[in-house]
């Protein structure tokens, strides 16, 4: 309690607890959905491409918000337009983004600014980044993630597992599709500030996998999910304050262990 209270007499830390607290239950949240429809890597095909598009702004000295927001909601839009195709596997379209954001990102950022200390931030994560913007946006975020979640419950469950009976029910499957991809890449923007693109998908992983050990029902996983995110993060913060290790990092050495934790309960339980 008391290494809590003085990480909250720092201003900086309490916006990254906050604001890291409101990512990771979006990303949880979100991540149970993706990686049940086995888009488990979108968080890190967007990242890149977040990175690609963070590394233009600050080449051009642009508001990186203001230009990685829409660029990493188009590039999420155009990932499930050539998956709906069917021409190309979902992991192979993740995969060419990705790479290719990246690629596109460091050339930008070897030509003009070089791997400066606002580069490498974004790339592994600072938590000096959380600013009160970031905090706010992160709020009107998660205010309609758990919105969409819990009065579209049902149609949630239906389009995450049976896209075709959905239809046939009436559901606007293209239309969900469409708000996934956009709740998913303004996380994936957000998050970076402080995980890096490097680590952000872990918040979506990390938080679904671990819950599917220890329940079975849909609503039982993301209540897990989110619960388990939540406690990682602090707990890692924790940590990251203590032993002066990067926070990303920190964060997601927790999510390994107690999923690690929760994958020895599940197989001692089956034994």
């Amino acid at each position: 309690m008391n290494v809590i209270g003085e990480m909250l007499s720092y201003p900086f830390l309490v916006r990254a607890l906050v604001g890291g607290v409101l990512v990771s239950l979006c990303a949880s949240l979100l991540g149970v959905s993706l990686v049940l429809k086995r888009y488990s890597m979108i968080g890190d095909g967007l990242s890149h491409v977040s990175f690609g598009a963070l590394s233009l702004a600050i080449a051009f000295g642009w508001q990186p918000l203001q230009v990685s927001i829409p660029v990493v909601v188009i590039a999420a839009f155009f990932l499930l337009r050539i998956t709906e195709n069917g021409k190309i596997k979902s992991d192979a379209a993740i995969a060419v983004i990705s790479a290719s954001a990246l690629a596109i990102g460091i050339i930008i950022t070897s030509l003009t600014t070089g791997m400066t200390t606002d580069v490498s931030s974004y790339m592994f994560g600072s938590i000096l980044a959380m600013s009160r913007a970031d905090v706010i946006l992160s709020a009107i975020l998660s205010v309609i993630v758990l919105f969409l979640f819990v009065f579209f419950y049902h149609k949630v469950f239906a389009v995450t597992f049976d896209e075709n009976f959905a239809r046939a029910t009436g559901v606007k499957v293209s239309w969900y599709h469409i708000l996934f991809a956009v709740l998913t890449a303004v996380t994936i923007v957000l998050g970076m500030r402080m995980m890096g693109a490097m680590l952000i998908s872990s918040l979506i992983i990390f938080p679904a996998l671990t819950s599917m050990r220890l329940f079975k029902s849909f609503r039982g996983v993301m209540i897990a999910a989110g619960v388990v995110s939540v406690v990682c993060f602090c707990i890692g913060m924790v940590i990251s304050y203590e032993a002066s290790t990067p926070a990303g990092a920190s964060v997601v050495v927790v999510n390994l262990a107690v999923f690690l934790l929760c994958t020895g309960l599940q197989w001692v339980r089956g034994r």
